[in-house]
């Protein structure tokens, strides 16, 4: 009961408060988000295929979507340049298809293919909008934002690539994916932690994330050892990489918030 509170709480995470964009590096912040956000619905969304968490997985869902689609306004309406416009304009029709892809039909095995082509091309969109306020901002702040934002997406990635490798859909790609995110997680952690505008607090909060990231891993690690995908792994991998997420957005909220 308690783990399943605390699962409750993840879900109901406050992500992303503020109503508009205020200035570049929030553009960044959010931004980045989405890039997160287009891997959560996946992972939420074969979570319910696999019946883990189904309840919660439905409400991280619902939730992200709306995100989605609140920041998604905001990101394209503050746009500084047509170019960045074009972007968010193109992330719009990716939108809707993937979109369609989630609600269009229950959860299940046969819609997994078609789920994952969707999510893979919000992502890059929302990749490519990210880069764009990161240069618009010209700073080196922004690629710390930048960086930090990334490792929220890394983290649910995995998680989502975890659920697919065991449906299974695709498995020797999701396992090389989730090989390479952790990679990519990993390296970045280190860029950091030794970044000149790293504040005690925000080397306090990577030190929570270091901690978190042994669970998640941990749980992660089933999946390439090839072990059975029971109840517990399943759940354990949710509830890693909503932990992982919770601390990682708020690193790059403490990084959005640097002044240099």
């Amino acid at each position: 009961m308690q783990r399943r509170h605390l699962l409750l709480l993840a879900a109901a995470a406050p992500l992303g408060l503020n109503a508009q964009v205020s200035d570049l590096a929030d553009a960044i912040n959010k931004a980045g988000r989405q890039r997160m956000l287009s891997q959560r619905m996946g992972k939420a969304w074969l979570a319910m295929v696999h019946q883990a968490e189904g309840r919660i997985a439905g409400t991280v869902l619902d939730k992200s979507m709306a995100l989605f689609d609140r920041q998604l306004v905001e990101l394209k309406a503050f746009a500084p340049s047509p170019e960045i416009r074009e972007t968010y304009s193109a992330l719009e029709a990716a939108w809707s298809d993937y979109k369609t892809a989630l609600v269009g039909a229950a959860p299940s095995k046969a819609g997994a293919t078609a789920v994952l082509r969707a999510d893979a091309r919000v992502l890059g969109l929302a990749h490519q909008g990210t880069l764009q306020y990161e240069a618009a901002m010209g700073r080196p702040v922004g690629k710390l934002v930048n960086i930090a934002g990334r490792q929220r997406m890394l983290s649910q990635r995995m998680a989502k690539f975890y659920y697919a490798a065991t449906l299974p859909v695709d498995t020797a790609t999701a396992v090389a994916e989730i090989g390479k995110a952790r990679s990519e997680f990993l390296t970045a952690m280190d860029v950091l932690r030794q970044a000149p505008e790293a504040t005690a607090r925000i080397r306090e909060e990577l030190a929570l994330a270091d901690g978190q990231w042994l669970f998640f891993d941990q749980a992660l690690q089933r999946v390439q050892s090839g072990a059975a995908a029971t109840a517990k792994p399943l759940s354990d991998v949710f509830v890693t990489s909503e932990n992982l997420l919770s601390v990682m957005d708020r690193v790059t909220d403490l990084y959005a918030n640097v002044k240099s």
